[in-house]
């Protein structure tokens, strides 16, 4: 019987396996329930009684053996067939071009205005999203029943807490931790609860400047924002201030340009104005400087905003802000050389 043992186990280590067919023939000629380890451990019954441990042994070795093989073998041929399904390619399709992003239009346009102020001393701050009210309203004199306040133009998340709805925050969280002369550039993103059309969204990008010396005047204001202008858009592009009102400036003023499209004759663009507002400007209200521990009798300061989509629209001539976010390949592909 001990021959017989030895004899299957030189035939297990001896088959060669290279195919599913090779394997279940393997399965079933060793391992299975008719196969021939099966019929060993039947002989047992046939064994001499002082020898049946040692051959229960043998036997037990040489199922661990088989059974060992087969599972070895089954996953090997089991990788080889996942490989060769991952490799089923068919080479004469043509290749998918490995082609390059580019800069968002509007991460174009927020470098470019940023590096314009850079030249004039501006530098840049940043500040949380999530805004409490004292630094989005209060303290720039936003009074309780302002509209802003209301839910409906404002994303209240949690008690006081609120996504800011200008970057405005951002300058007076300079003015509590900074000392005069402050000159500083603030770009963002902003949150308004405002319904999405061509012209609105209630996620957007403003970038805001702020400066804050001795003796700053209105003319300053002028001259600054004169300068970037005509940067951005050209020396030719003409600038004019229309009065207005907000809330943390006086005097206040509208920001308007000259009409990129019509050049001043007047179009659809401008609604045959010949121009196109850009943004607010104004001289920071005392009242602000006070609230930031600033002394409005020594220190004055101008203060301007203005929505970045909106600097792009008209630089590039774009008609629906909502192009910005709805990711479509062919409109970023025009930005490509930027």
């Amino acid at each position: 019987m001990f021959e017989k043992v030895n004899k299957v186990t030189q035939e297990v280590e001896a088959f060669v396996i290279q195919n599913k067919e090779a394997l279940e023939q393997f399965r079933i000629s060793y391992t299975g329930r008719k196969g021939q380890i099966a019929d060993l451990f039947d002989d047992i019954k046939n064994i001499a009684p002082e020898q049946r441990k040692a051959y229960g042994q043998e036997v037990n070795k040489l199922k661990e053996l088989a059974q060992t093989k087969f599972n070895q073998m089954q996953e090997q041929l089991e990788a080889s067939s996942n490989g060769q399904q991952k490799l089923n390619i068919d080479f004469t399709l043509p290749p998918v071009p490995d082609t390059l992003g580019t800069r968002h239009p509007l991460t174009v346009v927020r470098e470019e205005i940023i590096r314009i102020f850079e030249r004039i001393g501006f530098n840049l701050s940043e500040g949380p999203e999530i805004e409490d009210d004292w630094h989005n309203f209060t303290a720039l004199n936003f009074p309780e029943n302002h509209p802003a306040r209301d839910m409906q133009d404002t994303f209240f998340v949690e008690g006081n807490m609120l996504l800011r709805t200008h970057t405005s925050s951002v300058q007076v969280r300079v003015m509590e931790n900074q000392k005069p002369p402050i000159r500083t550039l603030s770009p963002g993103r902003v949150f308004r609860n405002e319904a999405i059309s061509a012209r609105a969204h209630c996620v957007f990008h403003q970038v805001e400047g702020l400066f804050i010396d001795e003796n700053v005047s209105f003319a300053d204001l002028k001259q600054t924002l004169y300068y970037f202008v005509q940067e951005m858009f050209g020396p030719e592009t003409k600038i004019r201030f229309r009065p207005s009102f907000f809330p943390f400036t006086e005097p206040s003023a509208e920001i308007d340009i000259s009409c990129l499209i019509c050049k001043g004759a007047g179009c659809n663009i401008c609604k045959h104005s010949g121009w196109v507002e850009i943004g607010g400007s104004g001289m920071v209200d005392p009242e602000v400087l006070r609230n930031c521990g600033i002394d409005p009798e020594k220190y004055s300061g101008f203060a301007f905003g203005m929505g970045i989509e909106r600097i792009t629209m008209l630089k590039y001539q774009i008609k629906d802000l909502r192009l910005f976010t709805e990711n479509d390949v062919r409109f970023l592909r025009q930005f490509e050389s930027l």
